[in-house]
């Protein structure tokens, strides 16, 4: 099977179908994107059945709300892998307190190609994204690297750092404002 392009210039278009309810366009999609997003569900939960049941999940958010992706914001990738972190997030909350159990740190899925990190790291915003990220303090930019490209609940976050979980999300509130600062300007 050939490799499906991930680029911006080849998914955009893709959006925009699916948007109008082109169901073939949205396979292309799950071709292009699903072992990537598939990736993040199981870095998230590490449940390979919880996993597939979450990413079907995903495409179905994605179908409905296709609409709602805007190009000038984020890349393809970048607004599907959130969704597909979002999604997991959701439902490790729902396992309830076992959700806190010690995770897998080094799990992973050789599939061949870039992990979910690299591609969105490759998205066309990453020199903007990255000069803004280094701009922050080292603490802002750990917990906001380590919450949003690890997949890394702000509760266990909280305890990885040995802080407040108020804390936490104080620290993350104001970074992502300065992010959106640097990134808009």
């Amino acid at each position: 099977m050939a490799a499906v392009a991930t680029s911006s210039e080849s998914l955009n278009p893709l959006m925009a179908r699916i948007a109008e309810g082109d169901r073939g366009a949205l396979r292309q999609l799950y071709e292009a994107t699903s072992a990537k997003l598939f990736g993040v569900c199981l870095r998230i939960l590490s449940d390979r059945e919880e996993s597939e049941d979450v990413l079907q999940d995903v495409y179905v958010t994605i179908w409905r709300r296709a609409d709602r992706f805007d190009a000038s914001r984020a890349s393809v990738m970048t607004w599907v892998s959130t969704i597909a972190r979002n999604r997991a997030i959701d439902r490790l909350r729902a396992r309830g307190p076992m959700a806190y159990a010690e995770p897998v740190e080094e799990l992973e899925i050789p599939d061949g190609s870039e992990s979910a990190e690299a591609l969105l790291s490759a998205a066309d915003d990453r020199n903007r994204l990255s000069h803004c990220l280094g701009e922050l303090d080292d603490r802002t930019e750990k917990v906001i690297r380590t919450a949003f490209f690890e997949g890394v609940t702000y509760e266990a976050l909280a305890r990885r750092m040995d802080a407040p979980l108020g804390t936490v999300k104080s620290w993350i509130r104001r970074g992502l404002a300065k992010l959106k600062g640097c990134l808009q300007s």
